[in-house]
């Protein structure tokens, strides 16, 4: 399965207002329920020069990417990774597993 990507400023600021969030010890997940499956990653400069933001964003679109059909059902999600870390890939999967767990346990 895969996701479109969230790229209006719009359509995060409206995540951002009314967005449930879900917080784990490398990242935080904003989602609302969506007809689609679509995901955004908000990075700030706070996460480095443009070669480390870029590669932390590699990153986390391939970990969501791997685990996205244990979500279950369609979201809109923005991915925000807490500032000043090296994320390693298992380290961000790892987080994203245990966020996507606990948007299932909501329902």
């Amino acid at each position: 399965m895969r996701y479109t990507r969230l790229k209006k400023n719009t359509h995060f600021a409206k995540l951002f207002k009314r967005g449930k969030r879900v917080f784990s010890p490398h990242l935080t997940l904003i989602y609302s329920p969506a007809q689609t499956q679509i995901m955004g990653i908000a990075l700030t400069k706070k996460h480095g020069k443009a070669v480390q933001r870029n590669r932390l964003k590699r990153i986390i679109r391939a970990a969501y990417d791997k685990n996205i059909q244990l979500l279950g059902a369609d979201y809109s999600v923005i991915v925000m990774p807490k500032a000043g870390e090296e994320l390693t890939f298992k380290q961000v999967e790892k987080c994203i597993v245990s966020c996507f767990k606990r948007i299932n346990g909501e329902k």
